[in-house]
């Protein structure tokens, strides 16, 4: 089931997240990031044992531009429409606040474009490249690829 993350979550995410980035899929972030940004995130947690198996967050850039990201769920758990659920969970949040574009830095390009995202250019978001981009290690040279999608209001589905 998807909720919205809490406190005592982050060193689950912590972890999920950092086995990502230890494979160079996302970016790492510290246990003190996601305790500042725990708000953001909606976790999948099984019903079964509580244990969460993915999670995501949506990252609000300016007042007509969300990100999603931290996308991660564990490499078992894969190809259940887990992360399809979770993104379309922070899709939810973006039109319940009113935003009108959400976009994403991936790797997993098929993913979000079955969505309906499409590509884009990183230099549409320049927002993004002064917030987070200048202080990423990646940064010039990154190599993720920028998809966004265009909400339309009063909708629910991708």
């Amino acid at each position: 089931m998807i909720r919205k993350a809490r406190i005592r979550d982050a060193r689950d995410l912590h972890k999920i997240l950092n086995a990502f980035a230890a494979e160079g899929k996302l970016l790492p972030r510290s246990l003190s990031d996601l305790y500042t940004h725990i708000r953001e995130f909606v976790v999948w947690e099984s019903r079964e044992t509580g244990e969460i198996l993915g999670c995501s967050s949506l990252h609000i850039v300016w007042e007509d531009l969300a990100e999603v990201r931290s996308l991660a769920v564990l490499p078992q758990c894969q190809g259940q429409g887990i992360g399809t659920s979770l993104v379309h969970a922070c899709l939810q949040e973006a039109r319940e606040l009113g935003i009108r574009r959400v976009f994403a830095l991936t790797y997993e390009i098929k993913f979000f474009e079955k969505l309906g995202f499409r590509r884009t250019d990183k230099q549409v978001f320049p927002q993004k490249i002064w917030a987070d981009c200048l202080h990423c290690t990646k940064f010039p040279d990154c190599d993720e690829t920028a998809m966004v999608l265009e909400l339309e209001e009063g909708t629910t589905d991708p």
